[in-house]
């Protein structure tokens, strides 16, 4: 897209966004997900003042966060992490948004530097129960909260999920409604949460409406992937 579209597109979304969040009562979070996207076009909308940006993977994420370094982003993990890579998130990210087994919280507490806040840590729950997702059940939830909260270099921020993309978008709805009580559940034990990462391009007005206070928008910022 040439920057004109660009800054259409961007101001278009980010006005979508701000009148579902003022529909629902909550202000929400825009993530920009630039996985597969060149650090070009992540500077295209740095110039427009988006500065939170989700890569699904560490490596990728890693090359474009050299390139960029100049730059003060805010870089999300949303893609799942393998144990080998926790190293590099702990040193190199500022959120983790798919958390979803408790052998990754010791390294992550480990690793994660004096000299930088606490890494924030969404639990990432595969509500629909799809066997080709990542995602911890929702019963989970508990355990690994109580964990992460336990961790001096963490810092537990909420929930997180892909739900499937059903046409119907009354069972989209009904999984968003799962997470809103699932959150609402957290809160009950960890009262200072205030995540819940659900709601993508097709779907993120939905999401707002059921409670999502951050939404993952990669394809209606960048164009579909070639």
């Amino acid at each position: 897209m040439g920057s004109t579209l660009v800054s259409g597109t961007y101001h278009e979304l980010r006005q979508r966004i701000d009148v579902a969040a003022q529909r629902a009562g909550h202000e929400v979070t825009l993530l920009a997900v630039s996985k597969t996207k060149p650090a070009a076009a992540i500077r295209e909308l740095v110039a427009l003042g988006q500065l939170a940006f989700g890569e699904n993977y560490v490596q990728e994420a890693l090359t474009k966060q050299r390139e960029l370094h100049s730059l003060l982003l805010q870089w999300h993990l949303i893609g799942p992490l393998q144990s080998n890579k926790a190293r590099d998130v702990a040193e190199h990210f500022d959120w983790l948004q798919s958390l979803d087994r408790e052998k990754l919280i010791a390294p992550l507490n480990r690793y994660r530097p004096e000299s930088m806040p606490p890494l924030n840590v969404l639990i990432q729950v595969n509500i629909d129960d799809e066997a080709s997702k990542s995602g911890c059940a929702p019963e989970l939830i508990p355990t690994l909260a109580e964990k992460i909260a336990a961790s001096p270099r963490l810092a537990l921020r909420g929930l997180m999920a892909i739900p499937a993309p059903h046409a119907d978008p009354e069972l989209r709805q009904a999984a968003y409604r799962s997470m809103r009580e699932l959150m609402q559940r957290l809160r009950e034990t960890h009262p200072h949460v205030d995540t819940l990462s659900l709601g993508m391009s097709d779907d993120f007005e939905l999401a707002i409406a059921e409670g999502a206070t951050m939404v993952r928008v990669g394809s209606a910022l960048f164009g579909t992937r070639a």
